[in-house]
């Protein structure tokens, strides 16, 4: 035992030989010492045996199987026969032993494996099961044209973050803003050119939020930006970029003319509510529009009082 737990510590050479070789020394080493004595004492010859079907492994099960059938041959004819006077049906006995075990620790190995390829099956189809489902989730929570998240999936997000922002002050601001003369790039140059649009500004957007922030297509030409872990000058800074990288895009199919956008930004007041957070972001886009568009609306005025409703 000794010598094996040094091969298996310190030998390079394969862990599944030293065992199984300790295995047969010892269950020989005890059949000696015990078969003057025990009747049935061979059954320890059947270790090599049991050690190889540990692995798993037939090859090293059939040879071992072999290895102990032939050995004990030799080892009833030359020894227990002449000096014990054995009988020589307990020798056939011994050996049909020997075999039928074999034989069902090969059935045992054919089982394993059925039973790891059925579960690696499983465990494979789970894995396509959740990528179908992240897939589909995904498919469910973005829009198919930009790639943002949609209306209803902004909502829910939204939704959630305002519990926040009421159970643990959370700083939060929305921005809205939309597309400034959309309908014209339509009429001039088609619908499809003005899907390029819609599909180059969301890839500004979502090339410039951070990890934290979350961009949705709100709806036809219009987006929204939610900001949770910055100040309000961080965010009306951040979403001032943001105009402004928008309208250095060049549109090749829309005659490189620069698109603009108009923006209304709003942090939110605890107790106001999704509501009143959208009025108020509504009225400072309305506002950036009625200024001249490409530009962007706080809310609030410099005195601190809410923008008045438009229209």
């Amino acid at each position: 035992m000794i010598a094996a737990e040094l091969w298996l510590r310190y030998s390079r050479l394969s862990p599944k030989l030293g065992v199984v070789s300790c295995g047969f020394l010892v269950s020989y080493l005890m059949y000696f010492v015990l078969e003057p004595y025990v009747d049935g004492a061979q059954m320890t010859l059947m270790m090599p045996i049991m050690v190889a079907l540990i692995y798993f492994d037939s090859k090293l099960l059939y040879i071992m199987g072999i290895f102990s059938v032939v050995f004990y041959a030799g080892n009833y004819f030359g020894l227990e026969r002449i000096f014990l006077n054995k009988p020589l049906l307990e020798f056939l006995m011994v050996e049909c032993v020997f075999i039928i075990f074999v034989g069902m620790a090969h059935a045992v190995i054919i089982r394993a494996r059925e039973a790891r390829d059925n579960l690696e099956r499983l465990t494979k189809e789970g894995q396509d099961l959740m990528v179908e489902r992240a897939v589909s989730d995904k498919l469910l929570k973005t829009d198919a044209l930009t790639g943002l998240y949609n209306h209803k999936t902004f909502h829910e997000y939204l939704d959630t973050l305002l519990e926040q922002c009421e159970s643990n002050n959370l700083k939060l601001q929305l921005a809205l803003f939309d597309i400034d003369n959309f309908k014209q790039v339509n009429d001039t140059y088609g619908h499809w050119v003005g899907d390029l649009v819609l599909k180059a500004v969301a890839e500004k957007v979502g090339g410039m939020i951070e990890l934290n922030d979350f961009a949705a297509r709100y709806g036809g030409e219009e987006f929204a930006v939610i900001f949770t872990d910055k100040s309000y000058s961080e965010a009306y800074k951040a979403i001032e970029e943001l105009r402004i990288n928008i309208a250095r895009i060049e549109h090749l199919h829309a005659g490189n003319k620069p698109i603009t956008v108009s923006i209304g930004i709003c942090e939110y007041q605890l107790g106001d509510g999704k509501e009143i957070l959208f009025r108020k972001t509504d009225n400072a886009l309305y506002a950036a529009k009625k200024r001249g568009k490409n530009t962007v609306v706080n809310a609030f005025d410099n005195d601190g009082a809410e923008i008045a409703t438009y229209g």
